[in-house]
């Protein structure tokens, strides 16, 4: 199931696909930054850790989500 939604309702645990993109990420952490989001992410596909990287969004963009990462 896929919904659209605003970045700024995205939590942790939520699988979405950012925009430009058809890559699913998990979002590991949400922080409020300057002018919008600040989103670490990492692979949807169980990539390791290291693969962690911070996406900045304001919270009027929208994107696909594709659920919730159940098994943390």
């Amino acid at each position: 199931m896929e919904d659209v939604i605003q970045a700024g309702d995205v939590d942790v645990g939520d699988v979405i696909v950012l925009p430009g993109s058809d890559e699913q990420v998990l979002v590991a952490m949400v922080r409020l930054g300057q002018g919008g989001l600040i989103f670490t992410v990492t692979s949807a596909d169980g990539g390791s850790p290291e693969e962690e990287r911070l996406v900045k969004l304001t919270t009027e963009v929208r994107l696909r989500k594709r659920g919730r990462d159940l098994a943390g």
